[in-house]
């Protein structure tokens, strides 16, 4: 009964929390009515016929599709195939994350990371006490360049925001730690995976586990490099390098043109990556950029070693410290008399920046960390089953239609994930009317421009016309988001594509078919009879 009643009060808690931080946008919602398909216009019959064309087509035809296309302008719906049905949305998924962390914490919100002591450094420079990373789920712990411009830009190796903040400990003066380098992740719960990820995802970086300190997104990259002859063993390096892993390389140089076969395996919970294959001489390094299975031990490992190059002995262990999901709230720890003194702090951009970001590249690490923050700092959120409440409570006050959505995780990663398109594109009208719904729209890719939609949409009507995010995951492909025709019409659409047996690339190019298509032959809406 206790626990209960604990979570009662934790969900009352959070919805409380929850209508403090909806203010007014909560009831700025779009008109969720709407009128006849297409109204007999004959633009609309000639979308119509292509589209349907290109579902009946080979591989097209035995999936599910979802379409919805609504004027921006009048709120009339244009064009829907299965709008209430729901899909997988992949990547969509992000699509509300981003709208929920825009509307609660607002675009300029940052985010501190620190290293802090409750010891005392004496006048030699000798740290009596741990030194302690302390994350707050930033996830601009790396070499990029904010804002985002086209592509991702780098600035110096891939640690560099980490080996910033060491620089600020040796400018404090700290020149020997008596005691351990400690990577305080507790400001999230430990629960590095959401429900509905597959254990083939945990690999790779798409599959970065969820940490509330993440160091290059929580990945490290292994360049292997081809020998100069066939039968020559490859080389290899990897960054940001800590020593927290075993690399066992059995790569071997084939012949000039062969196929490259590489293959890379590591169990769960293991330190132990093996790498194995064949590289063709000349060819050019192969990167493979790895998942980090624990974050802020791995952090820890690289903070000390960056103090290290920086001359500070160590005379204490790396370990780090977790919050692991409460059955029950209580009351925290008493703090020490001694106050922690700060002695380095990297400050995030602006939150807006990394929405775009998020949106631009779909970064699963930094939405998952998104929805979280967002509904820890705006809804008191402990767990990520807390985090999803929230935000299922939020966009169900803002107006959301019910039953629209079933989220899992913040990225769409999770196969558990399920969208309607109606859902999508109430999403998007809302976000438009928005104060901040300027700066969401930007965070999508361009047709044939950046992000995930630079190669995509090439040379014909759809380039710089359609800004959208795609959701991409194995037999799912998605795409999103804002139109204006060729003939100047102002379109919001979501289109669904699930269980393709098509190959990736055959299923975005019909979704991009229908796409073209839309921006060539819709118009916008007839003007009344007598309206001049």
């Amino acid at each position: 009964m206790k626990g209960n009643r604990i979570r009662n009060f934790r969900r009352r808690f959070l919805i409380g929390a929850l209508c403090c931080a909806l203010g007014s946008a909560a009831h700025a919602g779009p008109d969720n009515k709407v009128s006849p398909v297409g109204g007999g216009r004959s633009d609309v019959a000639r979308f119509a016929a292509r589209t349907e064309t290109l579902l009946r087509g080979s591989g097209a035809s035995r999936a599910d599709w979802g379409l919805l296309i609504v004027d921006a302008d009048t709120g009339h719906v244009l064009y829907e195939k299965n709008a209430d049905t729901y899909f997988l949305p992949a990547s969509d998924a992000k699509l509300f994350t981003t709208a929920l962390a825009l509307a609660t914490l607002g675009p300029e919100y940052r985010i501190r990371t620190t290293i802090e002591t409750r010891g005392t450094v004496d006048g030699s420079g000798s740290l009596r006490g741990d030194l302690v990373l302390i994350g707050r789920g930033d996830p601009s712990l790396s070499n990029r360049k904010f804002p985002f411009d086209k592509t991702v830009e780098r600035d110096g190796p891939p640690e560099k925001a980490l080996a910033d903040l060491a620089d600020q400990v040796v400018a404090h003066g700290v020149r020997e730690i008596e005691g351990d380098i400690v990577a305080d992740d507790t400001y999230l719960a430990y629960q590095r995976f959401p429900d509905g990820w597959s254990v083939d995802d945990l690999l790779w970086s798409s599959g970065a586990p969820v940490s509330a300190i993440a160091v290059n997104d929580n990945t490290f990259t292994i360049d292997v490099h081809a020998g100069d002859r066939a039968g020559d063993p490859s080389m290899f390096d990897a960054e940001p390098w800590a020593g927290f892993y075993t690399i066992q390389n059995s790569i071997v140089t084939g012949a000039r043109g062969s196929e490259e076969k590489i293959r890379v395996s590591r169990e769960p919970g293991s330190r132990t990556i093996r790498i194995s294959g064949t590289i063709p001489a000349g060819a050019a390094p192969r990167e493979l950029v790895l998942a980090i299975e624990e974050p802020a031990e791995y952090a820890a490992a690289l903070l000390a070693k960056l103090l290290e190059e920086r001359g500070v002995k160590i005379f204490g262990q790396t370990r780090a410290v977790h919050a692991e999901p409460p059955a029950e709230l209580v009351d925290p720890p008493a703090q020490t008399a001694n106050e922690p003194t700060v002695l380095a702090e990297h400050v995030s951009p602006p939150l807006g920046q990394d929405v775009q970001l998020v949106n631009k590249m779909s970064v699963n690490l930094e939405a998952e960390l998104l929805l979280r923050v967002a509904a820890k700092e705006k809804g008191g959120a402990v767990t990520l089953e807390d985090a999803l409440q929230f935000g299922d409570a939020f966009f169900r006050n803002a107006g959301l239609p019910e039953n629209s959505t079933v989220m899992s995780d913040g990225s769409g990663l999770s196969r558990r994930d399920l969208v309607t398109p109606r859902g999508v594109v109430w999403l998007l009208q809302w976000a438009a009317k928005q104060p901040w719904g300027a700066i969401y729209r930007e965070s999508l890719p361009i047709a044939g421009e950046d992000g995930t939609l630079e190669n995509r949409m090439k040379a014909t009507a759809a380039v710089d016309l359609i800004e959208a995010k795609t959701g991409t995951l194995e037999h799912v492909n998605g795409l999103s988001g804002y139109a204006t025709t060729a003939h100047g019409a102002h379109l919001i659409f979501s289109f669904f594509g699930n269980n393709e047996a098509m190959h990736a690339s055959e299923g975005e190019a019909v979704v991009d078919a229908i796409a073209v298509a839309m921006v060539e032959e819709l118009r916008p809406a007839p003007k009344p009879a007598g309206h001049k």
